[in-house]
C-alpha cells in the first residue's frame, strides 16, 4: 500500500449513515466534546488502546471511524514497528484536521487517510494485522456488520481493538455522568460550536450503545475469541479486545 498522507477517497462517496454533514460541521470542535464527554481523560484511553495491539513488528494497521486521527497518531507513536497505516473516515472536514495533526507530529510519512465506509470497505480479506476504532461503532447502523466487517479485514492471529464511551455501572456515578452528557455536554457544546443538536445526538448514542456485557457477546457471535473489556475512569468508557483464530480465514 502507498505511504504518506493521501486525499483519495476509499471509496466514490462517503456511507449516506455516517451524518456526514453533522460531523462536517463539529470537526473544528470535535476533539473538543471528547475532551468534555471522557472528562480530559481520552487521550490516556487512546494510549491505552493502543497499546492493546501486539509488540511484535511488521504491523499492517487500519484505524477505522479515524475522524482527526488521534489514536492512529497514538498507534503510530506507541508502534515504530508499524509498516502500513490507515485512518478511514466519512467525514472530509474530520480527515482534513487529521492530516494537519499528522503533519504537525511529524507522522505523515507513516500514515495516510483515505474516505469511506467503516461498515464496507474496499480492502482486501485480511489485509491488516490489527484493526481499531475509537468512538465510532456506535453511531453505524450496525455494529454487527461492522464487527464482521473488522473480521473480513484482520489476518488470521490479528487483534481487534474497539474503544467506545459506556455508563459507569455504579448508580451513583451513571446517574453523575448522565447529568454530565444531558446538560452540561449540549450547552458548552452549542457555545462553543454552535451545534446544540449535533452535541444532544452524540450524547443519546452514548446512552442508547450496548452496554460491555451485550457487546463482547456481540463480538463473540462475529467470531472474535479472546474477547474482553476493560473498564476506564469508573466505566465511562471501555476497551473491547479479541482477537481473528489464527488459520481462521
Amino acid at each position: 500500500m502507498q505511504k504518506g498522507v493521501s486525499t483519495t477517497s476509499e471509496a466514490s462517496c462517503p456511507a449516506a449513515w455516517c451524518a456526514e454533514p453533522m460531523f462536517d460541521r463539529i470537526a473544528p470542535t470535535y476533539d473538543l466534546l471528547n475532551h468534555l464527554l471522557s472528562f480530559g481523560r481520552d487521550f490516556s484511553w487512546r494510549r491505552q488502546a493502543a497499546r492493546c495491539i501486539g509488540a511484535g513488528g511488521p504491523l499492517r494497521v487500519v484505524d477505522l471511524a479515524t475522524g482527526t486521527a488521534d489514536l492512529l497518531i497514538a498507534l503510530l507513536r506507541e508502534h515504530p514497528h508499524i509498516v502500513d497505516a490507515v485512518g478511514l473516515d466519512c467525514s472530509e472536514e474530520m480527515l482534513a484536521v487529521g492530516r494537519d495533526k499528522l503533519r504537525r507530529h511529524g507522522l505523515a510519512a507513516r500514515g495516510r487517510l483515505v474516505a469511506g465506509d467503516a461498515t464496507r470497505t474496499s480492502f482486501a480479506d485480511e489485509s491488516f494485522d490489527a484493526v481499531t476504532m475509537a468512538f465510532g461503532i456506535r453511531n453505524t447502523p450496525d455494529p454487527r456488520a461492522t464487527l464482521d466487517e473488522i473480521h473480513r479485514l484482520l489476518a488470521p492471529g490479528g487483534a481487534a481493538v474497539i474503544l467506545e464511551f459506556s455508563l459507569p455501572a455504579n448508580a451513583v456515578l451513571r446517574w453523575g455522568y448522565l447529568v454530565h452528557l444531558r446538560l452540561v455536554v449540549p450547552l458548552i457544546g452549542a457555545l462553543v460550536s454552535g451545534d446544540r443538536q449535533a452535541y444532544r445526538y452524540l450524547n443519546q448514542s452514548i446512552e442508547s450503545f450496548h452496554g460491555p456485557a451485550a457487546f463482547c457477546a456481540m463480538m463473540e457471535q462475529a467470531g472474535f475469541c479472546d474477547v474482553s473489556a476493560q473498564p476506564l475512569t469508573a466505566g465511562v468508557a471501555s476497551i473491547y479486545r479479541g482477537s481473528k483464530a489464527a488459520g481462521n480465514g
